[in-house]
């Protein structure tokens, strides 16, 4: 079934007007709480984008917010995106490059042992990961030209070369880390929505080096990964008049 509505959540306003500015207007509307999300429509997709905060807990209390919001409206999301820009690990995720996870990582969520980093499934409790559905993962990633792999989620952002060797070697398929998907997953995967996580690479993973970062590009090229999104979501949405926000 093609996708029709989809909340979109950034964690800073930066990130949500990259999106929006893929669409010619938005409209503000307001969220319990005193929150408010950017509605554009592109192509016969409603995008309801949220700037929800930094961090896990942040993102998955603004998505779980947002989510009870339109269900109580009767008007469900049938999608969920955690979107924005995010450190690549070189030289799997160059600058500017866009990468859709398959698998949404909670990287540091866990213990830390004498024998190293166990996860919190191993230690018996919830989920540490979220996967993304097929086979709307693959024509998304097709629409946008993105690569695929995990994104982790960190509550803290990698700053040394040894931390970023550490999660590389732990999580070999990664090609980013940011600080929200899997919050977002989380509140996602309670209200039965299915999700996935798009990013931007504005930075390499490893010591800080603010000069190198590259974060107008990478906000420009998430910019035009939402202006190309909707043929991925919507593959049978040619001819249909396009709904205004």
């Amino acid at each position: 079934m093609p996708v029709q509505r989809v909340l979109v959540v950034t964690a800073v306003t930066a990130e949500r007007d990259a999106v929006t500015a893929a669409a010619p207007e938005y409209l503000p509307v307001a969220l319990p709480g005193g929150t408010e999300l950017h509605r554009t429509a592109l192509d016969g997709v409603v995008f309801d984008v949220l700037a929800a905060g930094v961090g896990p807990a942040a993102a998955a209390g603004g998505t779980a917010t947002a989510l009870t919001a339109a269900a109580l409206g009767g008007a469900p999301y049938q999608l969920v995106i955690s979107a924005g820009i995010a450190g690549g690990f070189a030289p799997r995720a160059p600058l500017g490059a866009l990468v859709l996870a398959d698998r949404l990582v909670a990287a540091d969520l866990g213990a830390q042992t004498a024998e190293g980093f166990a996860p919190v499934t191993a230690l018996g409790f919830g989920v540490d990961a979220h996967p993304a559905p097929e086979p709307l993962l693959a024509a998304v990633a097709a629409a946008v030209g993105a690569l695929r792999g995990e994104v982790l989620t960190v509550s803290t952002v990698t700053g040394t070369a040894e931390r970023a060797a550490e999660l590389a070697a732990r999580h070999p398929r990664a090609l980013a880390e940011a600080m929200e998907g899997f919050g977002v997953a989380e509140a996602a995967a309670a209200h039965g929505a299915p999700v996935l996580e798009l990013r931007a690479v504005s930075n390499a993973i490893g010591p800080r080096d603010r000069s190198a970062w590259r974060i107008g590009a990478a906000l420009a090229a998430l910019t035009g990964a939402f202006g190309a999104i909707s043929a991925g979501l919507r593959p049978a949405h040619a001819g249909e008049s396009e709904p205004r926000p």
